[in-house]
């Protein structure tokens, strides 16, 4: 009976072997889409070939009939660099294994935060609106533009990076001798111990929290009428237009998630407070703060890469102003987020259920 209890939480925990021939799965489907548009001349949603967002993406800066084969490419080319990183052989000599490692990273990189762009980050600011108001025809907009080829092509993207971060994390880990599923290995490293993650994750935590809160209070301003930063003029047309409650939507998303940053800790961020009926005592689950929290780190993240390198940008926002600067912390904003949310994690993971370290 002792031999059957141990073992299932160690079957439940082969998760990451399976993350590398997902990757290749995903990633070849995606390069065979990619070398049928190479063919065609069609089905390429990026850059020049998006009309509702590609000026804001870097992308924009490859022409067209050089980034759809090369697209093709690099995505057929990972996904056999995945599927080579899914057979438990020993570990590869160091250039070889240097070489692996490195394309893998230089691809996930390219997928996670050079494709989705802004877009994405908006899409999830928006979408409670969305979901909410659809019903009543409101915002007034027509959903085929918003939900279309291109912002699929990117959460696409976005899926095949994180899969293949998943894949070349989990084969890094067991190529150096350490747990596949944690990352621990008999000579731990005190960094990541909880006591040193609860001191360096209360500096990520209240950095990641503050930007957003500053961002939210020009915004919340210009939704009241007053030109924080800006013209008069400039504030009367997003007003006309429908701009400044565009910028209140965002405003009200961010200040969500400063306020939820600060729950990575905080107690009610390990265990539900007492006016949540139902929840309240109980102890919060840990990926119901990782997920989303990891997600909109890699969004702000990625929509900063696009947005700071757009010449646009800087002519609206005038720089360094009190309109541009918040945003030029976008960059630390999901640095920070991402460490804080991996000091949560690494505070909260317990006992390994595959190598019982912890």
């Amino acid at each position: 009976m002792t031999t059957i209890t141990a073992s299932r939480p160690r079957a439940d925990s082969r998760w990451p072997d399976r993350l590398a021939p997902l990757a290749a799965g995903w990633l070849g489907l995606w390069g065979v889409l990619a070398l049928i548009g190479t063919l065609t001349g069609a089905g390429y949603p990026f850059g020049p070939n998006d009309p509702h967002g590609g000026d804001v993406s870097l992308l924009r800066l490859v022409p067209v009939e050089v980034a759809t084969p090369l697209f093709a490419g690099v995505l057929l080319t990972a996904a056999v660099a995945a599927l080579a990183m899914s057979r438990p052989a020993a570990r590869p000599p160091g250039p070889l294994r240097a070489l692996l490692a490195g394309y893998g990273w230089a691809v996930a990189f390219v997928l996670v935060m050079v494709v989705p762009d802004v877009r994405v980050l908006i899409v999830l600011g928006y979408l409670p609106i969305l979901i909410v108001g659809a019903p009543f025809g409101w915002p007034p907009i027509d959903y085929s533009d918003v939900f279309n080829w291109a912002l699929f092509g990117r959460f696409a993207a976005l899926a095949g990076g994180l899969l293949l971060v998943g894949a070349v994390l989990a084969w890094q880990r067991r190529t150096a001798g350490a747990c596949v599923g944690c990352g621990r290995a008999d000579a731990g490293q005190r960094w990541t111990t909880p006591a040193a993650a609860t001191r360096w994750g209360r500096w990520a935590a209240g950095i990641a929290a503050a930007i957003p809160f500053t961002y939210a209070l020009t915004r919340f301003a210009w939704a009241a009428g007053f030109p924080l930063g800006i013209s008069r003029e400039f504030l009367t047309e997003m007003q006309d237009s429908g701009l400044v409650w565009a910028g209140f939507g965002l405003a009200a998303f961010a200040t969500v998630g400063a306020i939820l940053t600060l729950g990575l800790v905080q107690r009610w961020g390990e265990r539900f407070p007492r006016w949540m009926l139902g929840l309240a005592g109980r102890r919060v689950p840990v990926k119901l703060a990782v997920v989303p929290a990891t997600l909109v780190a890699i969004s702000v993240t990625a929509a900063s890469l696009g947005l700071l390198s757009n010449p646009k940008f800087w002519e609206l926002t005038g720089g360094l102003s009190i309109t541009g600067a918040p945003m030029l912390l976008w960059p630390v904003w999901g640095v920070a987020l991402g460490a804080a949310t991996y000091a949560y994690h690494l505070r909260r993971r317990g006992t390994c259920q595959r190598c019982d370290r912890g």
